[in-house]
């Protein structure tokens, strides 16, 4: 290898390295993340409320649309004609070779029947819909990222507990491994800690696990690289004193779309209706022709003939009055009449049934919050309880009081409630989160 090939594979080595160490920089970036960021984050790139943004876009158009069904329609045409063989009209040709006519139309709706009415009244409903669509759809988006967050936030508490719990572990084993050297303890002892030693290896390479699972959930739900490092922010979990909770569902987005539903089948009943009755319409145009030639032979004064040609060439107004009135379509309109009354009473009903099946809902979420609370003042009370066993078993073993299966035992116990306290206070943050989309308060 000459020297110039050494210097440009020696470039290229540390370009390498370079893209390397920048590539490793930013799959280690760290992402403060509270509750509030992780919110934002997720409303901002959720493509389900890009989704209903959209569709509410439309119902918007569809609206804008209706209300150019009460204005005038312009409308222009044009038409070339070329037509053989030539007409005969009284002994003379009349020639359409070449003929153009050209014109403009305005059309005007005087009355429908409703049906210009009710079709603005069923854009505006739909536009309301949209808008409950999207608010039920930004709920929806807040509960995955709520619930995403505080799970990962419990996983990543559990890590933290096992790994002071492995530490704990590996300082008893340290002590027994003394104590059995020097004859102060039996080999039985080293190898039941050694056991539960690699039982609490097990658990923690499970938990990191599904810490990382975890954090991966929230990168994809705030919208970042899955290699993200996220560090919560909101790790304090404080609790207000219980207030009575609200059974009303009237904020829920669910119940103002079944509403919507009734009065769209209501405009529906007149749209059908409307085809029962007469319209009404004005149209006006100005059409201009040419190109039109009469061509033959005439005669003259001495009673001789000659050729003779001529061009039309003109423009007309034109205004028109149509009434369109339906007499008889075989009982078509009455019995779409009838079907639009059925549909009416079928969304009655799916209003009654899913009135209960919120209400229901609502209470099922108010229970969970309930039973929440309780259980992290259980749980909080299990682990002083577990936190002060511990201690006095420590202090006991220590003297040579209690066995070895004592001090394990207490610590077994004290893992389990502070696992315990964990999980209940982040299902209990959850839990407050369902209880407001319940009741459609998020």
């Amino acid at each position: 290898m000459n020297f110039n090939n050494m210097k440009l594979y020696q470039a290229i080595i540390l370009c390498c390295a370079g893209w390397l160490s920048v590539s490793e920089a930013s799959a280690q970036e760290r992402l403060s993340l509270s509750l509030a960021q992780c919110r934002e984050m997720a409303l901002s790139q959720s493509e389900e409320l890009q989704q209903a943004d959209n569709r509410l876009r439309q119902a918007e158009l569809d609206n804008e649309i209706a209300t150019t069904a009460y204005l005038p329609k312009i409308d222009g045409s044009a038409i070339g004609v070329y037509m053989l063989p030539d007409m005969d009209m009284m002994g003379m040709d009349l020639r359409m070779r070449g003929t153009y006519m050209a014109g403009i139309n305005l059309t005007q709706p005087i009355y429908t029947g409703g049906k210009i009415t009710t079709g603005k009244r069923l854009a505006r409903i739909g536009g309301e819909v949209a808008r409950e669509q999207q608010r039920m759809t930004r709920m929806d988006v807040l509960v995955e990222a709520d619930k995403a967050y505080w799970t990962y936030i419990a996983v990543a508490r559990k890590v933290r507990m096992l790994e002071s719990f492995s530490a704990q572990m590996d300082t008893l084993y340290r002590q027994v491994s003394a104590a059995c050297r020097a004859g102060m303890t039996t080999e039985n002892d080293l190898l039941r800690i050694e056991a539960e030693r690699s039982d609490v290896l097990y658990q923690l390479q499970k938990a990191k696990n599904g810490e990382d699972l975890c954090r991966m959930s929230v990168c994809r739900i705030i919208g970042v690289g899955l290699d993200t490092s996220i560090e919560p922010t909101d790790t304090l979990i404080t609790f207000s004193e219980p207030t009575p909770l609200s059974t009303d569902v009237s904020s829920r987005p669910e119940m103002s779309l079944l509403e919507k539903q009734i009065e769209a089948d209501k405009q529906q009943i007149r749209m059908a209706k409307a085809d029962m009755l007469p319209t009404v319409g004005l149209t006006a145009g100005y059409m201009y022709y040419g190109n039109i030639k009469l061509e033959g032979m005439t005669a003259t004064a001495d009673g001789t003939s000659q050729p003779f040609s001529q061009e039309f060439r003109d423009g007309q107004w034109t205004a028109m009055l149509s009434v369109s009135i339906p007499i008889f379509h075989w009982g078509e309109n009455r019995k779409k009449v009838r079907k639009a009354r059925y549909q009416l009473k079928n969304s009655e009903l799916e209003l009654q049934k899913n009135t209960r099946l919120i209400n229901i809902e609502v209470q099922q979420s108010i229970r969970n919050m309930q039973d929440g609370q309780r259980l992290v003042q259980t749980a909080e009370t299990g682990l002083c309880q577990a936190k002060e066993n511990l201690r006095v078993t420590q202090n006991r073993y220590a003297s040579s009081v209690a066995p070895l299966s004592d001090l394990l035992d207490a610590q077994s116990q004290w893992q389990q409630a502070e696992s315990n306290l964990i999980e209940a206070q982040t299902q209990c943050k959850i839990y407050e989160t369902e209880y407001l989309r319940a009741t459609g308060k998020l």
